[in-house]
């Protein structure tokens, strides 16, 4: 089997260090001077018997000279390719310049992944600046005290002739809204680090009970096999849970109870033997099969842990949950599908399509627009919420589970989405509220 071009780089290295001349070892190694110069250089790909031929006269195990470090650069160099489709790197080459240039190879790399990493912090920071209420208070309030000393001071140099008295008086305003001005500026440069050293800032009860969950990994094990009467009123208590507000803590025991009844209806541990192995399921034939909703489903696979879905070669699930105003009520991000915290969520997710076909199932292999065009396969359906009261006509709400399938190759005719507008960079978008900040040419 053909080995890596990079075993030339690691034959040449070892020939170096034991001081041996290049004809010399082709001498022993039984190949002409020009083909071990070829295979130095990374043109030739080896195997076989030349490949143990060498390895005998370095003194080193053939897999070392065939195996080695790179594997981690050559994966990190196609992700980057991946990234910036539109350059047309030659792939196909990727191993013969890893070996030639290593250098300039880890260079790449590493600006690839710093680029990335800045790019997400681009995308968090504006995602704040244009919707978190703590940072839009503290940004009005600097820019107001701006204005205002800016409008004392132009009148202090248009009128000279003004009293000593009103001058006095002005001269007061601006040293008083000077220190306003630093006070301001001091919390608004406070909420910038906050926000940079935690992934979040809870503001409302639904962002702590979303905290609370997130830190339970979204799984319960007291709820699962019948749990006391005080079990929800016991893991919502202020000093257990981190639920400082009356308002979370009844957004939780709500949201817990609604947990322990889909746990007793169906079990974790029969779910996971319905699931079928390394291929994602369909909420609706466990639906059917469990005698279920699909909602109800679809809420408890995200519910599963990691470790219970890795025995049937499953990865975790994520949800989203939005009431019939469109507004998110519940969400389970991914590492690769992140939901928004602040404003509206992307017009064209499956999950609102499924609100204008209340009780249709929908289906659909998506491409989260962005640097790596991740696929995911998502389901989504519209179900009445709580009760039916007859002559009334149901409130809906809507779920879609959110499946990774890192194994599919993103295609064209797979519908494109984003998280929110303002940091989507899919071009001539018809869903698009708000322009974005990262948008693609085109």
């Amino acid at each position: 089997m053909p080995r890596s071009t990079l075993t030339g780089t690691r034959i040449r290295d070892r020939r170096l260090a034991l001081g041996i001349r290049q004809a010399e070892l082709a001498r022993q190694a039984g190949i002409s001077a020009s083909y071990l110069n070829l295979i130095e250089h990374n043109r030739r790909r080896i195997g076989g018997k030349v490949l143990l031929a060498l390895a005998g006269v370095l003194g080193v195990e053939p897999s070392a000279l065939s195996e080695g470090a790179e594997a981690a650069l050559l994966s990190q160099l196609r992700q980057a390719a991946a990234d910036r489709p539109d350059t047309r790197a030659e792939i196909d080459r990727l191993e013969e310049f890893t070996g030639r240039f290593p250098g300039w190879a880890a260079l790449i790399a590493g600006q690839n992944a710093r680029l990335g990493a800045l790019e997400q912090a681009v995308a968090a920071l504006t995602d704040r600046l244009a919707h978190d209420p703590h940072l839009a208070a503290s940004m009005h309030e600097v820019l107001s005290t701006v204005t205002a000393i800016h409008a004392s001071a132009e009148i202090l140099v248009d009128d000279p002739g003004i009293p000593p008295e009103w001058r006095a008086r002005f001269h007061r305003n601006i040293a008083e809204d000077s220190a306003r001005l630093a006070e301001g500026a001091r919390r608004l440069v406070t909420e910038l680090d906050e926000g940079a050293s935690r992934e979040t800032m809870l503001s409302a009860p639904q962002d702590e009970v979303e905290a609370f969950f997130s830190a339970r990994d979204f799984h319960f094990p007291e709820l699962e096999t019948a749990p006391e009467a005080e079990t929800v009123a016991r893991l919502t208590e202020t000093g257990a849970s981190g639920l400082s507000s009356d308002a979370a803590r009844l957004l939780a025991r709500r949201a817990l109870e609604s947990y322990e009844e889909d746990a007793r209806i169906l079990p974790a541990a029969a779910l996971i033997e319905a699931l079928p192995d390394q291929q994602g399921p369909d909420p609706l034939q466990l639906a059917a099969r469990f005698g279920v909703d699909p909602g109800r489903i679809m809420r408890r696979l995200a519910a599963l842990p990691a470790d219970l879905l890795a025995t049937r070669g499953q990865r975790p699930f994520g949800l989203v949950a939005c009431d019939a105003a469109g507004a998110l009520t519940f969400r389970k991000p991914l590492a690769a599908f992140p939901l928004p915290r602040f404003g509206a969520a992307c017009p064209l997710w499956p999950l609102f399509q499924a609100l204008s076909r209340p009780m249709m199932p929908l289906r659909q292999v998506i491409r989260l627009a962005g640097r790596s065009d991740a696929v995911f396969a998502t389901h989504a359906i519209a179900q009445p919420a709580g009760s039916q009261v007859p002559n009334r006509e149901p409130t809906f709400e809507a779920h879609m589970l959110i499946q990774p399938m890192p194994t599919l190759t993103p295609q064209d005719e797979m519908p494109r989405v984003g998280i929110t507008c303002r940091i989507c960079p899919k071009p001539a978008c018809r869903g698009r509220r708000e322009p974005a900040i990262m948008a693609e040419q085109g």
